[in-house]
């Protein structure tokens, strides 16, 4: 999906596209992914409500200038500024992965106020990051200047186990795409080797502050972060409710689609 509106801040190009009619949806995307992955879930939407999909800086379709941060602080910030430019005053928000994290300060940190909140196996409770993450951080020029086919074995190995049910090639190089540019090679390591578990350590104990409708979505087979903490951060969250779906893993867009669809659509509906 071609994204055919921008949005400049602080020097970054942000893509993003909004369709549809009805109350505003706005959905975020994680890592390494981009709005590719909520593409047919924020279509099927847009039938009854105006959805926004964006690319986070650094990712997707979005600006990937080496000399600009990519963190989850900035991340929220970021978003923050777009719901201000999009002039949306209290959107529902769904967000996946990364996504969690960078809606969750949006809202704690940079005043963002949505109508509700869907979490689908979100990045929000530590400890998170692979050994991978780690790696990478400690050695992420040279993973950078790896030879492209290195590198591609190296993406494809990693994206597919995200999934529990296995990706088609269609879906693969949908998903490793942005990647395998000499731009998209150094934005890939990046943004792993700016992960940090501070960024959510700093809103972690605000969590029982949040008073709008939350919902956390989450695969039980997600083997990159475990589906035990569903329940964790739903505890953490006051009134927040679970939904687990089976035989879902991580990448649960693809997994599962019917069975998210169809928990998406019925959590929305409800906060009618």
């Amino acid at each position: 999906m071609e994204l055919s509106q921008t949005f400049s801040w602080q020097g970054r190009t942000i893509a993003w596209d909004r369709f549809g009619a009805g109350p505003p949806v706005v959905f975020c995307h994680g890592t390494p992914w981009s709005s590719l992955l909520w593409s047919p879930f924020a279509k099927a939407l847009s039938r009854e409500y105006t959805v926004h999909v964006w690319d986070m800086p650094g990712y997707g379709q979005s600006s990937k200038d080496p000399a600009h941060a990519v963190d989850l602080g900035t991340q929220g910030e970021v978003f923050a500024a777009l719901l201000r430019e999009w002039e949306l005053a209290e959107p529902h928000v769904i967000a996946h992965d990364y996504g969690g994290a960078v809606s969750l300060r949006a809202h704690l940190l940079h005043g963002a106020k949505y109508a509700s909140l869907a979490l689908v196996d979100v990045v929000a409770l530590r400890p998170w990051g692979s050994e991978f993450f780690r790696l990478v951080a400690e050695n992420a020029d040279v993973f950078a200047a790896q030879p492209l086919p290195v590198h591609r074995g190296a993406l494809e190995a990693y994206i597919s186990g995200a999934s529990h049910q296995g990706l088609t090639k269609s879906q693969l190089d949908g998903l490793t795409g942005p990647w395998l540019t000499e731009e998209g090679q150094g934005a890939f390591y990046r943004q792993i080797a700016q992960a940090d578990e501070r960024f959510t350590a700093e809103v972690e104990d605000r969590y029982s502050t949040v008073d709008i409708p939350v919902k956390v979505i989450w695969g039980t087979d997600d083997t990159w972060i475990p589906a035990d903490r569903a329940t964790r951060l739903a505890d953490a969250i006051p009134g927040a409710s679970v939904d687990l779906i089976e035989g879902a893993g991580h990448l649960i867009q693809y997994d599962a689609p019917v069975e998210l669809a169809t928990a998406l659509h019925r959590w929305l509906v409800a906060q009618r």
